[in-house]
């Protein structure tokens, strides 16, 4: 495989002092941290306490064992791809890779917060401090091609990821210290001194790759020809751009394995791309791919009138998900002098009318985004400060609001009238405070005269439908917003480099956040290309509650550590928050079935399978 070099991304690294251990673990806990025995190897691991399947488990809780295999599933999706290696940097990955093909050492459960069991290796050995991790390797694992997986390539691949993988990878795996290639069948890896926790299950996460294929020189080129991996999965076909179709390997070493049993299930898996969000729906409608996960309340609610779904072919579902809502939001660039100011941060919150929009633009169906773990016992939405937390904020108390402490914060409301002159003279009194006055209906700064003007980029219609509803009351108050719709290349090429005045974003959430909370918003990630800090965000008081998120023993002192983390980002005003979905809503064509337990995480297509029904069609 032919790969080229680029120029050197860099990583940073989040410092993690032994003063921090001092003050946010308990005595108890930081004693057992310097107990570095052995315990015996496991087959599964989890963040917090115990995994949740013993060592003689038979499947995940979401899966059906007697799930019968055949039969092809088509999804669909916007955009295009123009690479089939999903580790690096450059170019746009076909969606799947890493899901078909290229496997880890371990698997993770979704019917629990974060746990990992067994795949490529076999068990799993850590200390009590988790200073290391020891993988055994299992003696049947092979790649596609038939190469047996072995400690070599375990020790290549993270060497490979480490100088050349993506900005993620090549900060986790640069924190490890040594890697010590026991045996034929085990490998470990050792940490650098005061390093988290959850370091020990990011290494069971890493992808392993065949050293007798990849070549580190040439590693970072995009490339088209389809890789080998390990996984259930090979490429059958690729369309660049359009069409990737991947086959069920019937020589898979894995299908016996606890891990798998009810898991892909599927002959083929097709994923074809479209250019729109109108051709995507259009394609459903006519049976064209076969699985549909809905976000449009407008759609939802009257969009599914046609034939299929009148006559029972097409079934539309809501599930209950145990994870946060996430953070759908407008994000400031405070890397912007515009938005540097706080109170203009706030005025501009203010002015965004959520019943409103959600009244006229979404049938009253979205619930607002009040905490950027909402819907979950990590939110610090109406929950007071704990001791822990007070603690652990007290020398940062000053940049807090009060009522984020108290749990009694709620962002502004209205009575969904558009007419919201309360929040627009409280906007207006915060950007005079700020230097800007409202001189004949324009919004100008009091020393230069300039009025404020920014620029929102947008990416889809959706995103600028939303944004024209949002400049309304902007206008009103005197603000110049220029709303820029982008195709995905150009979009991607400038949030890669914070190239942009305001973008929305959406930042997934789950029920075990660790150290990708630094790649969201640490300091050291504020000026990196390629973070998800798009904010710009450098504050000492998100490391800190960062690092106690990373050094927590307890489920509890891990609780207090990520609402900790959510007051501050709260009371940072970085974004304007959003909405989210009560529920998953999806749409599927009958002959597509499903376990009757969905997983903690909400529905996971690579538990479902091929069945004909009474209604359904083969496609």
């Amino acid at each position: 495989m032919q790969y080229k070099s680029s120029a050197k991304t860099r990583y940073f690294a989040l410092p993690v002092s032994l003063f921090l251990l001092l003050l946010f673990c308990s005595p108890i806990s930081l004693l057992s941290g310097f107990r570095t025995a052995h315990a015996e190897p496991m087959h599964g691991i989890a963040m917090h306490g115990a995994p949740l399947h013993g060592p003689e488990f038979e499947h995940f809780n979401y899966t059906n064992p007697d799930a019968p295999t055949g039969g092809n599933i088509t999804f669909g999706t916007i955009g295009f791809f123009d690479n089939l290696n999903p580790l690096i940097v450059r170019g746009v990955p076909a969606s799947g890779l890493r899901d078909y093909v290229f496997e880890s050492l371990m698997a993770r459960s979704f019917d629990e917060p974060f746990s990992l069991y067994g795949l490529i290796a076999e068990s799993i050995d850590v200390p009590d401090n988790r200073s290391s991790v020891t993988f055994r390797l299992r003696d049947e694992a092979r790649f596609s091609d038939g190469m047996p997986i072995t400690v070599d390539d375990v020790i290549f691949t993270h060497a490979l990821l480490r100088d050349h993988g993506r900005p993620n990878h090549r900060y986790y795996y640069s924190r490890v210290a040594s890697v010590e290639r026991i045996d034929d069948h085990n490998v470990r890896f050792v940490f650098d001194p005061g390093s988290d926790r959850e370091l020990a299950l990011i290494m069971g996460l890493m992808p392993i790759l065949p050293a007798h294929i990849y070549d580190p020189e040439t590693f970072e080129q995009t490339s088209l020809t389809p890789p080998v991996g390990s996984g259930p999965y090979i490429i059958e076909t690729v369309d660049a751009g359009s069409r990737i179709v991947y086959r069920r390997n019937q020589d898979y070493w894995g299908w016996q394995l606890a891990v798998n049993n009810g898991r892909h299930n599927f002959d083929s898996i097709t994923i074809d791309y479209y250019r729109d969000g109108s051709s995507l729906f259009e394609a459903f409608k006519k049976g064209l791919y076969h699985v549909r996960s809905e976000s449009d309340p407008g759609r939802w609610s009257r969009g599914y009138d046609f034939p299929a779904a009148a006559d029972g072919r097409v079934i539309m579902e809501t599930f209950d998900t145990g994870v946060p809502s996430g953070m759908s939001a407008f994000v400031f660039n405070t890397r912007r002098e515009i938005f540097s100011d706080i109170r203009v941060r706030q005025a501009l919150t203010l002015l965004f009318d959520f019943e409103w929009i959600n009244k006229n633009l979404f049938f009253d169906t979205y619930s607002r985004t009040q905490s950027f773990f909402g819907k979950s016992e990590l939110s610090f939405h109406g929950q007071p400060s704990s001791e822990q937390e007070r603690t652990m904020l007290d020398p940062y108390l000053d940049q807090i609001s009060p009522e984020i402490m108290d749990g009694t914060f709620n962002l502004p409301t209205s009575d969904a009238s558009g007419r919201n002159r309360q929040s627009l003279r409280s906007a207006l009194r915060l950007l005079a405070e700020a230097g800007w006055n409202l001189e004949d209906s324009k919004l100008v700064n009091a020393e230069t005269g300039v009025q404020f003007s920014f620029e929102l980029l947008v990416v889809t219609r959706d995103q600028e439908r939303l944004a024209l509803s949002f400049a309304r009351p902007l206008r009103n108050a005197g603000l110049d917003i220029q709303i820029r719709l982008v195709d995905s290349a150009q979009y991607q090429r400038r949030r890669q480099v914070y190239d942009f005045d305001m973008i929305q974003n959406f930042w997934y959430a789950s029920l075990s956040p660790g150290n990708e909370q630094s790649f969201y918003w640490g300091g050291n990630s504020a000026n990196t290309d390629g973070t998800r800090n798009y904010m710009g965000v450098s504050d000492p008081a998100v490391d800190v509650v960062i690092a106690a998120i990373l050094a927590a023993r307890s489920r509890e002192d891990f609780v207090y550590a990520v609402r900790a983390l959510d007051r501050v980002l709260m009371s940072g005003n970085y974004v304007i928050p959003l909405y989210h979905l009560p529920q998953q809503w999806v749409a599927r064509w009958s002959f597509i079935q499903r376990p009757d337990v969905p997983s903690l995480y909400g529905y996971k297509t690579d538990a479902w399978w091929y069945e004909e029904t009474d209604t359904g069609e083969s496609q």
